[in-house]
């Protein structure tokens, strides 16, 4: 596998992988059906089927949660019902990472995502979600501050406790082996 590009044999894992997760979620996408989304992935540039395999190596599930009319584009979010474990215990972003002394994490949630080729999923997408199931009842997840909040040194984070989404705050620099982040990709 080259950086941005699968093999046909990855591909071809992953697509399968998407189809069977697809199936078994249909409360997730009502009215739409696999084989246009699978036509749109076919057609996809390489980098995004890349993408969404490192959303699927990092144990984030990635699955269909909407269409855009207006773009044309398929939108997937991170639907495992857990934060994804490879993508936990990361602080917010570069700068946050940058000024820890001591005890850094091995990386930042801006910066994986980055990386990744994925978007961290707002507030707003964080809830969109969490209409469609129940998530994060155990662990928590990052989601895309506002740079107000950021400026003075915060980031927050969601989760489900007592059937409520909560969004809460930490110093950008925190990171908790129970907290990561879930992205959304276009395609």
């Amino acid at each position: 596998m080259s950086k941005k590009e699968l093999s046909p044999e990855y591909r071809d894992e992953l697509l399968s992988t998407l189809k069977e997760r697809f199936e078994e979620n249909r409360n997730l996408h009502e009215g739409l059906e696999w084989k246009e989304v699978q036509a749109k992935l076919e057609a996809a540039s390489t980098d995004k089927l890349w993408s969404l395999h490192q959303m699927e190596e990092t144990g984030g599930e990635p699955d269909v949660v909407s269409y855009d009319q207006e773009s044309g584009e398929y939108l997937f979010y991170d639907c495992s019902a857990e934060s994804p474990t490879g993508r936990r215990s990361l602080c917010y972003d570069r700068e946050a990472l940058d000024a820890r002394k001591k005890n850094k994490p091995e990386n930042s949630v801006m910066d994986m995502a980055a990386a990744m080729g994925i978007e961290l999923l707002t507030e707003e997408q964080y809830r969109e979600l969490q209409a469609l199931g129940e998530f994060d009842k155990k662990t928590s997840s990052w989601v895309k501050t506002p740079d107000n909040i950021r400026k003075l040194g915060g980031a927050i984070f969601c989760d489900r406790r007592y059937n409520t989404i909560f969004v809460y705050h930490n110093g950008a620099d925190s990171y908790y082996a129970a907290r990561g982040f879930r992205g959304s990709l276009r395609v």
